[in-house]
């Protein structure tokens, strides 16, 4: 796990040659990409974060006595830089989607938290339960290990014996069908409510 991002705790970042910079870089991104992306829910707004966290990393590094504190204060500064996008953007506020509660990253409730988006995300996750039941066992292993377990795509590779870029791939198209079945179930009750 992390063993390039283990380099930021003996040497300078602007010390080490370009490639293992792009280890480094991509090595915390693959790390933050979930918890980013769960929090902003957009793509390009979770690459910025990424970004401007990564930038905070590298610049404002205090000594630490060992790694596990290091990576402590590696995934607040994350989740930090990822809470404060979304208050300086506005979005997504109160929106609840299947990927959000797919995520490998458990769903925290704000002590604020409405309870219609409490009861909102548990019904959201009762039908995914449901749901998993119906999936190709080969999704439905992927999607616990990674939603329920929180492995990551290595992981999840080396414990099914394939490639990382085929666990993304089965994923995605796991999400897909999920959403698909969600979408059709959610809109069908809005329907019968609106009789």
């Amino acid at each position: 796990m992390a063993q390039h991002l283990q380099m930021l705790l003996s040497h300078e970042f602007d010390e080490l040659d370009e490639g293992m910079q792009e280890l480094i870089y991509n090595e915390y991104y693959d790390l933050a990409y979930g918890a980013v992306f769960y929090i902003v829910r957009d793509h390009a707004a979770a690459e910025d974060v990424i970004q401007e966290a990564f930038l905070k990393l590298i610049r404002r590094r205090p000594e630490f006595e060992n790694e596990s504190k290091f990576f402590a204060w590696l995934k607040v500064v994350t989740r930090n830089s990822a809470i404060n996008d979304l208050r300086k953007n506005k979005r997504h506020r109160n929106h609840v989607e299947a990927d959000s509660v797919l995520n490998h990253i458990e769903a925290k409730q704000d002590a604020g938290a409405s309870t219609e988006k409490t009861v909102e995300v548990r019904m959201m996750e009762e039908a995914i339960l449901r749901h998993l039941e119906d999936m190709k066992p080969e999704y439905r292993a992927i999607i616990l290990y990674r939603w329920k377990y929180g492995m990551s795509y290595k992981e999840i590779a080396d414990s099914l014996g394939t490639s990382e870029d085929i666990i993304r791939q089965r994923l995605f198209r796991a999400r897909e069908n999920m959403r698909k079945v969600l979408r059709k179930e959610w809109e069908g009750s809005d329907e019968r409510r609106k009789i």
